[in-house]
């Protein structure tokens, strides 16, 4: 999904631009730089539908969903579940709220299923805080 949305962002910038520059003497500059910016606010859009992810590193799971990005120690995430029929999984978090994982969509299907799967198998080995007293 992000190679298809940031090339298509793109390629609108890239239309826009050459639209400005080879419509007839009888548009206007602010008319030419119009289109250049509605092809800039489409491609912010599309940037920001592309840049959803699920990032699992061995200290740290960053969440980058449209807007935010939520950076989480292992040990806070209980656990991730996807229920049948909802469009991405959610993060149950051990203050008790959820965070949607947008980074993977139900919509992908066996991608989606086995990305969710490998997560929580790295959930299980490394999200659970050592207990006090015993050596990790």
């Amino acid at each position: 999904m992000r190679i298809v949305g940031y090339g298509l962002a793109a390629l609108i910038v890239a239309t826009m631009v050459v639209l400005a520059v080879v419509l007839p003497p009888d548009w206007r500059l602010s008319d030419r730089l119009g289109l250049v910016g509605l092809g800039a606010v489409g491609a912010g859009v599309l940037h920001l539908l592309a840049r959803p992810r699920l990032v699992a590193a061995e200290d740290r799971v960053t969440v980058v969903n449209c807007i935010r990005t939520h950076v989480l120690e292992w040990p806070e995430i209980i656990d991730a579940r996807m229920p049948v029929g909802e469009p991405w999984p959610t993060i149950d978090l051990a203050d008790g709220s959820t965070l949607a994982v947008l980074g993977i969509q139900s919509n992908d299907g066996d991608h989606a299923r086995t990305a969710l799967a490998d997560f929580r198998r790295l959930l299980h080995t490394r999200g659970e805080a050592e207990e006090p007293g015993r050596p990790g």
